[in-house]
């Protein structure tokens, strides 16, 4: 016996359940039948504790209580001494008790195993624990531990104890009746997603794909629900699914178009006039939409066509070169010498372009053509486009010679666009430097457009006026040295080196000079020179004239603060073969700023009647083209059989 009158063997049952993890259910089997397990009814009475042969009282055993059962009313006269005792308790099982000092994944280990049943306890548990309930505090898992309470855990105080602890019955009292369940865990593994909320990459609205494969392989995939259309091409959000995180993904990075509520469209007005504005045609937050990056691309293409009647069979090459991944936004074609019917020009480029681009605007001066198309979604952010004309002839009316150009403002960012044809012959560079004056003077634009940027613009030359400047056409610089050597340095030139050949350039020694195009800059050439071709061939000039091949066909730009202006290509069309002169391309991207919408737009105009035109012959080529394909397969089955 121990000094409160506890038997040590009675106090080596209360402490065995802190020598294992969990209570003896998990360490041990208990010694008890089924006999000594019975339904705890409050009309039972406690039954004597069997002795074994030696006179001690076997902890398996229950025995009836030394004093009797205390009532709430006794109790609760000992209130501070029972808070004193459950304070050491707690101090006491918190730093020995391995489940309450454990972390909360050790709790929901031992909420996985079963409790036991709330009808049931063991007759000698309870009956040991009613004898000394007067000494003995209540468990700090009863009310809860400290560092339970703090620890803020969403499992009950009952499927935070040890077994040997649950099936106390003074527990049981003290413990809420409402039962909380733990939680359910499920019974196998959880099956696959049927579909990916992942936003599959988009191609962009841009891209030129001829077969249409990837909006083919889209329309096999049949996913019930869609999205509403944000997209210009509606097609592209078959694969998605219906998840608004995905449509918020692709605003950040794609030109994608949102709802519009009906107050916006009362309260909306696209004369604010301010750059922040919220909601401006032309303000950031539609140039962040459709450009990201902000920065717009821009196709540059300038051929002498030597006044051909008949054009080529397909301008796909000129237009829509097979090395380049993604169609650009604009479309500039600058025409030298063109062929005497405009409009034909027009519509061919028109069906080459196809159904994504409009032309925005068309201008001529003679025989110069200068023409804009531009992708049909984008027209809208487009000003008013103004054109001007001049000649370099001494008689006006021969309109041969000289310059045209276009334009507009776009978003925030002015363009100006001028083709040209200079003065011809080897030796008339100074010539070639009047025609460039004269044009810089005399090329009256804008007109009613405003100047993004007055401070920087000089009166005298019309290239400072805007923000961004392309300058493309016969320039008709030559290589100022003998034929000879200039076929010599091309058969010795290895690679795209081009140096060799450029020391002698009379355009590149006056850039040089600061005595013609100032400020403006030109791509590294890696090309042959475009002048001069015998017609159908890769020959130079065969004539009795042997002309000096040249550089005669250049691109220049310019910009208004640096590094705005990013050239991605720089290259002739070797496979049109029509004219003496070569076609020469260049793809750059540009960078944009937001707009005020106080300028004069475009309002969406463009050439109608030359769209549904080229459309109709792209249609009608595709009929043939097919038809063509038909008949030839049905012929070769005839000779066959």
């Amino acid at each position: 016996m121990t000094e409160n009158g506890e038997d040590s063997s009675l106090h080596q049952y209360r402490e065995a359940p802190d020598k294992g993890d969990s209570g003896v259910s998990e360490s041990r089997p208990l010694k008890t039948s089924l006999v000594d397990v019975k339904p705890c009814k409050e009309q039972d009475a406690p039954k004597l504790p069997a002795r074994n042969g030696e006179g001690e009282i076997s902890p398996y055993h229950p025995r009836p209580p030394s004093l009797p059962r205390q009532s709430k009313s006794s109790r609760s006269g000992s209130v501070e001494e029972t808070v004193r005792n459950r304070r050491l308790r707690n101090s006491q099982e918190s730093l020995s008790d391995p489940p309450e000092t454990g972390s909360s994944t050790d709790s929901l280990k031992e909420g996985q195993t079963a409790p036991a049943p709330v009808g049931f306890v063991i007759s000698s548990a309870a009956t040991i624990r009613n004898q000394d309930s007067s000494a003995r505090p209540l468990s700090a898992v009863t009310t809860g531990s400290q560092v339970f309470r703090e620890r803020g855990s969403s499992l009950s105080e009952y499927e935070r104890r040890p077994h040997s602890q649950q099936s106390d019955p003074t527990d049981q009292r003290v413990r809420s009746t409402k039962v909380r369940l733990s939680p359910v865990q499920p019974m196998g593994p959880l099956p696959a997603l049927e579909k990916s909320f992942v936003s599959a990459t988009l191609r962009a609205a841009n891209r030129i794909d001829r077969d249409r494969l990837d909006y083919a392989v889209l329309a096999r995939e049949k996913l019930g629900e869609r999205l509403h259309r944000n997209l210009s091409d509606s097609r592209l959000l078959e694969n998605m699914g219906s998840d608004s995180a995905s449509v918020n993904s692709m605003k950040s990075s794609y030109s994608v178009l949102s709802p519009i509520r009906p107050q916006d469209v009362r309260n909306r007005s696209f004369l604010e006039g301010s750059l922040l504005g919220s909601g401006a045609l032309l303000g950031a937050e539609e140039l962040d939409r459709y450009f990201p990056d902000r920065r717009v691309g821009i196709y540059v293409a300038t051929w002498n066509m030597q006044g051909e009647k008949g054009l080529p069979a397909n301008l796909d090459d000129l237009l829509l070169p097979t090395d380049s991944e993604f169609a650009q936004d604009f479309y500039i074609i600058g025409v030298q010498e063109g062929c005497p019917d405009r409009r034909e020009w027009e519509t061919r480029l028109q069906e080459t372009l196809g159904p994504y681009y409009v032309m925005l605007y068309a201008a001529s001066h003679g025989v110069l053509y200068l023409t804009v198309f531009v992708r049909r979604d984008l027209i809208w952010f487009c000003s008013e486009v103004e054109h001007a004309t001049v000649t370099t002839r001494i008689i006006s009316q021969i309109k041969t010679k000289g310059a045209v150009g276009i334009a507009f403002t776009f978003f925030g960012t002015s363009f100006l666009f001028i083709t040209s044809h200079f003065t011809s012959g080897d030796a008339k560079v100074y010539e070639r430097i009047l025609d460039y004056n004269k044009i810089i003077e005399a090329l009256a634009l804008p007109k009613g457009l405003p100047d993004t940027n007055p401070y920087r613009s000089i009166p005298s030359d019309v290239t400072t006026r805007f923000d961004q400047v392309f300058w493309f056409g016969d320039f008709n610089f030559r290589l100022s040295t003998d034929r000879v050597d200039v076929e010599t340095i091309m058969n010795r030139t290895v690679g795209s080196d081009m140096d060799p050949l450029l020391e002698h350039d009379q355009l590149s020694k006056e850039m040089k000079d600061g005595s013609i195009f100032k400020g403006f800059q030109e791509a590294p050439i890696h090309f042959l020179p475009t002048y001069k071709f015998d017609i159908g061939c890769d020959i130079y000039d065969t004539t009795s004239k042997q002309r000096t091949p040249s550089y005669t066909d250049r691109i220049l730009f310019r910009n208004r603060q640096a590094d705005e202006i990013k050239v991605l290509k720089y290259t002739t069309c070797s496979s049109i073969k029509t004219s003496d002169h070569r076609p020469v391309i260049g793809v750059f991207h540009v960078k944009l700023r937001p707009g005020r919408d106080n300028i004069p737009l475009g309002a969406g105009q463009f050439d109608r009647g030359l769209y549904l035109e080229g459309i109709r012959r792209r249609i009608t080529r595709e009929l043939k083209r097919r038809e063509a394909m038909k008949n030839q397969s049905s012929s070769t089955i005839c000779a066959i059989s």
